[in-house]
C-alpha cells in the first residue's frame, strides 16, 4: 500500500511537473510583417516537439490592448510568456506582474529591460552594419537617407547605431550629406513611404541611397521612389521578406538582411520550456548594452546579408522558391539565382 502510495504520488508529481511547462503564452505586438508567421510557426512547432501547448494573442499595435493580452494569457494558465513588445516602456507593467507571479518572461527580437527577462534576438547592430556596408558599396558618395524603425523599439536605434558605424568616416570627410533620418511610427510601410516622399520633396528629389531598417519600410521607399519617377537608388532592409528578395533579384533593392525566423521561433520556444521548468537556457550569455545598461540573459543569432551575388542561400534554405523569387526576373539579365 505504501509503495502504491510513493508511485501515485511520484505519478502526480511528475505530471504536475509537465502541466507547468505545458503552456507557452505569445503576445505578439501585431502581425503586420510577413515574416510574424514564419516567426509562429516555429514556436508552436517545437512546443509541440517539447510536448508544450501554444496560446497566444495579437495586440494589433496597441500598447493597452498588449497589457490586457498578457493579462489574459495569465489568466489562461501561461507558464511562461514570449512576449513581442510593441512599446518598450509600456510593457513594463505587465512583464513585472508576471515576475511577480514567478512566470519568466522571453522579450523576443524586441528589448524589453526589466529584471529577470530572457531576451533572445539577432545581433541587430551587425544587421545595421550589414544594411550599411552593402549600401556604400553600392554608392560611396552622395545624398543618404536613413529610414529608421519604432521611436518605441530599441532595435530602431541599434540598428541605426550599427549604420552610423560604417557610414561615419564618410559622413565626416563629406562624402556622404545624411539628407533625411526619421523614425518610422510602428514600423509602418505607408508611414515609411510618407517619410520617403517628403524627403524627396525637400530635397528636390536629389537623393543617392536609402538605408532603410526593415523591408517593409524598404517597399515604402521603393513606392515613393518609383512613383517619382527615381530609378537606380540603393535601398536596403532586412527580414528576407519574399517581397523584398523578389525586389533584390529585381534590382529595386540592394540587400536584405535575411534573418532565419525559424531559427529564432525555435529557440526562443525551447528557452520558455526551460524557463518555466526552472531551467538555463543553453548558450545563453549575460548582456547590458540596453539603454539602463541593466544585465539580462540573453541569446543572439546571426543575420546573413542577402544581395543579387548571394540569392540562392535563401532558395537552397527553402525560405523561398525560386519562382518567388525570381517573379518578373529576365532570366539573360538578373541574378546568378534566377538563371
Amino acid at each position: 500500500m505504501v509503495f502504491k502510495k510513493t508511485l501515485t504520488a511520484l505519478a502526480l508529481s511528475m505530471a504536475a511537473a509537465g502541466a507547468f511547462a505545458q503552456v507557452v503564452g505569445v503576445s505578439w505586438s501585431n502581425f503586420q510583417e510577413e515574416r510574424w508567421k514564419t516567426d509562429e510557426a516555429a514556436i508552436k512547432a517545437q512546443l509541440t516537439k517539447s510536448g508544450a501547448s501554444y496560446i497566444s494573442a495579437d495586440a494589433g499595435g496597441s500598447p493597452e490592448k498588449q497589457l490586457a493580452d498578457i493579462d489574459s494569457l495569465i489568466a489562461k494558465g501561461a507558464k511562461a510568456l514570449i512576449v513581442l513588445a510593441m512599446d518598450k516602456d509600456a510593457i513594463l507593467p505587465a512583464v513585472n506582474k508576471a515576475n511577480q507571479q514567478k512566470i519568466p518572461v522571453v522579450a523576443y527580437d524586441r528589448l524589453i529591460e526589466a529584471p529577470g527577462v530572457f531576451y533572445i534576438t539577432f545581433d541587430n547592430v551587425e544587421v545595421g552594419r550589414m544594411q550599411a556596408r552593402a549600401i556604400l558599396a553600392a554608392q560611396p558618395k552622395g545624398n543618404y537617407v536613413m529610414i529608421k524603425g519604432s521611436p518605441t523599439d530599441p532595435n530602431a536605434n541599434f540598428l541605426r547605431g550599427g549604420q552610423q558605424e560604417v557610414i561615419d568616416a564618410a559622413v565626416k570627410k563629406g562624402d556622404i550629406k545624411i539628407v533625411g533620418d526619421e523614425y518610422t511610427d510602428g514600423w509602418k510601410p505607408e508611414v515609411a513611404q510618407k517619410n520617403m516622399e517628403q524627403i524627396l520633396t525637400k530635397n528636390a528629389g536629389k537623393v543617392d541611397a536609402v538605408i532603410a531598417s526593415n523591408d517593409g519600410m524598404a517597399g515604402g521607399v521603393v513606392a515613393a521612389l518609383t512613383a517619382k519617377g527615381i530609378k537606380g537608388v540603393p535601398v536596403s532592409g532586412q527580414d528576407g521578406d519574399h517581397a523584398a528578395l523578389n525586389r533584390v533579384a529585381l534590382g529595386t533593392q540592394t540587400v536584405s538582411v535575411w534573418k532565419d525566423a525559424r531559427d529564432l521561433g525555435r529557440d526562443a520556444a525551447a528557452a520558455a520550456v526551460a524557463l518555466a521548468k526552472g531551467g538555463k537556457v543553453t548558450g545563453a550569455t549575460t548582456w547590458n548594452g540596453g539603454e539602463k545598461k541593466l544585465a539580462l540573459q540573453a541569446q543572439f543569432l546571426k543575420p546573413i546579408a542577402v544581395t543579387a551575388s548571394n540569392l540562392d542561400v535563401v532558395v537552397k534554405a527553402g525560405w523561398i522558391k525560386k519562382d518567388a523569387l525570381c517573379k518578373g526576373v529576365d532570366a539573360a539579365k538578373g541574378p546568378a539565382a534566377c538563371k
